[in-house]
């Protein structure tokens, strides 16, 4: 993940603060568990000397060990041992052996005594070795140890326990508030280091702003800026703007492309006020003589020519002039045939002046439009409209067929049962005329409800669709009717396509009539390969390849016309009904055939 400079500030100011922080934290809970173990050892040292003290005075009884048990003295300061210090949970006089001669236990005494640690060990490590003694999960007992010479005999030792336990929670509220300090340092500094890069970054969004208006031809933006480096830097790019401007504004074209959009339909081309070319599009290229780019109007054209004089008269009166219906005569360049008669084409063509800052003439921008090509599209835009309304006359007309249609069909099933009620003899024949009538009427209404099944207007409901979705549909049909003809379907289809956009329903309807055709078209048994694979364009292709008898050459262009077939018994309207839905779905169908080998349908149609 990419970290926006704003970002990086702030974790750069909390990381340092906090790294400060926390040494200072390190060095303050250091001295603190140090000063604590100490003053733990001192106290209990203290003690030590006290009860050493009481003790020596003893040394002239015959029995040293009786009259240090029975001395009410040294009693009273093994028993007020924890005055002394909050951490000290027992005292003791202890033989060579280890035994408890007096303890401020009076059960322990006479028992011995567990070895532990030394309480000047632990003030010998680090604080780390200090903060685990501590804060390990048993609690431990440490001992501050004097030796107990009595004259010139060492009598045993002096043995102060101390409770790391107790340590611990004399440590816990000093801890807890250093823990505290430290995280709201590091929250004060996360929201001041925000505030302060926000502060710092403002000047760069406001440069990012005056860039985008720059893009956007706006060379007159103006921001406050501190002056630091980011206020030079805006200096800077005010200077850049002043120069575009005056570039803009200025007659400083000349390095400018001779490319205009080639999409176009009208002619464009811009002169400057010299008459030399600056812009021409494509069709404004091929109705000059040569190349435009660089030329001047009278090097490229004659003077009776009518672009000619447009430039010169907008030049002369700094005005515009048109529109004007003319006839641009051809120059004795390539020139297409339909330009009508003596080579010349009639376009209707205006000029307009394009002023520059301040009123001065900037260029004049010359527009010619191909009437002839604008009647061409207002033929063509009438004859869709009289197709259109001829279907719908067609389609009202098929309806109107279709009512007679049905009630002559009655009127022959009556018929048909007052001839079965006549004498035996007089009836088959008949019946025979009344069945062959029937079967015409059928067809014709067949065909009247095939001609309605495709005119009428379809109403898509487009919406992503998977592939391999539409063709399990048909696969079921599909797979049945190639059984009974022998032939093996062999599908290609990833799931992983993108979704087409299509309506469902009549996308299926179109698949199952190519895969149904394939099949009848593959009498003597062979295959047929459904394929599906992502095309150019952002589309997908979708391929129905057989193996069967092929189309000819002299039939293979009218395939997709209504009610044209080769079967039998086939009805004309499947194909044209392919052909209709894959246009309806803004697709692309073609087709390849080679007689005996087979024919390949391919059909693009659009993604979601």
């Amino acid at each position: 993940m990419r970290l926006t400079i704003k970002v990086k500030q702030v974790l750069g100011v909390v990381s340092t603060v906090g790294l400060a922080t926390g040494v200072i934290t390190g060095f303050y809970v250091s001295s603190l568990v140090h000063n604590s173990l100490a003053e733990s050892r001192g106290r209990g040292e203290l003690l030590a000397n006290a009860i050493f003290h009481r003790a020596s005075a003893l040394v002239a009884g015959p029995d040293l060990s009786a009259a240090l048990q029975g001395d009410e003295g040294l009693r009273s300061l093994l028993e007020s041992s924890a005055a002394y210090s909050g951490n000290v949970v027992y005292a003791a006089i202890a033989d060579i052996h280890g035994v408890a001669i007096v303890h401020n236990d009076l059960e322990r005494a006479g028992q011995s005594m567990p070895t532990t640690g030394d309480m000047d060990d632990l003030l010998k490590r680090g604080t780390i070795g200090q903060l685990l003694a501590i804060y390990s999960d048993s609690a431990k007992t440490l001992e501050v140890r004097e030796p107990l010479v009595l004259g010139t005999t060492a009598f045993g030792s002096i043995r102060i326990g101390v409770s790391t336990l107790l340590i611990r929670r004399e440590l816990a509220p000093a801890l807890q508030t250093a823990l505290l300090m430290l995280v709201a340092t590091l929250a004060a500094s996360t929201v001041v280091a925000t505030l302060l890069a926000q502060l710092l970054l403002r000047p760069i969004h406001v440069l990012r702003h005056r860039l985008a208006r720059l893009g956007e031809n706006d060379f007159g933006v103006t921001d406050d800026l501190p002056r630091d480096e980011f206020g030079e830097l805006g200096d800077s790019l005010a200077a850049v703007s002043a120069r575009l401007l005056a570039d803009r504004t200025g007659l400083s074209m000349e390095h400018a492309s001779p490319e205009t959009p080639g999409w176009l339909e009208d002619a464009v081309a811009v002169f400057n006020a010299n008459g030399e070319v600056l812009l021409a599009n494509t069709r404004m290229q091929s109705l000059l003589p040569d190349h435009p780019g660089g030329k001047s109007v009278s090097e490229l054209l004659t003077a009776a020519h009518p672009y000619r004089r447009l430039v010169e008269e907008s030049l002369a009166d700094r005005r515009s002039h048109g529109p004007l219906v003319i006839r641009v005569p051809d120059e004795g360049h390539s020139r297409p045939a339909e330009r009508g008669p003596a080579g010349a084409s009639e376009q209707l063509v205006r000029s307009d002046v394009i002023d520059g800052v301040g009123g001065g003439q900037f260029a004049v921008m010359v527009v010619a439009r191909d009437l002839e090509h604008l009647r061409h599209m207002q033929s063509t835009l009438s004859y869709a409209r009289r197709v259109a309304t001829l279907g719908r006359l067609s389609a009202g007309l098929a309806h109107e067929i279709k009512n007679p249609l049905h009630a002559t069909m009655i009127r022959l099933e009556l018929l048909k049962q007052l001839l079965a009620d006549r004498e035996p003899h007089d009836t088959p024949p008949l019946l025979e005329h009344v069945a062959v009538v029937g079967a015409q009427m059928r067809r014709l209404d067949e065909v009247v409800q095939s001609f309605l099944k495709f005119i009428r207007p379809e109403e898509l409901q487009l919406r992503p669709v998977q592939l391999s979705t539409i063709l399990e549909a048909i696969m079921p049909i599909v797979e049945a009717e190639a059984r009974s003809h022998g032939v093996t379907v062999l599908t290609e289809c990833s799931n992983d396509l993108p979704p087409l956009s299509a309506d469902s329903p009549v996308l299926e309807q179109a698949f199952m009539n190519l895969a149904i055709n394939a099949c009848q078209a593959t009498p003597s048994g062979g295959s047929l390969r459904i394929a599906a694979a992502a095309a150019r364009d952002r589309r997908i292709e979708v391929v129905f390849e057989d193996t069967g008898v092929g189309i000819s050459p002299e039939h293979l262009e009218k395939i997709f016309d209504l009610y044209f077939t080769t079967k039998e018994h086939g009805s004309g309207i499947g194909l044209a009904m392919v052909f209709r839905a894959v246009h309806l779905h803004n697709g692309e169908i073609e087709v390849q055939s080679t007689p005996g080998r087979g024919t390949t349908f391919r059909l693009l149609l659009p993604q979601a």
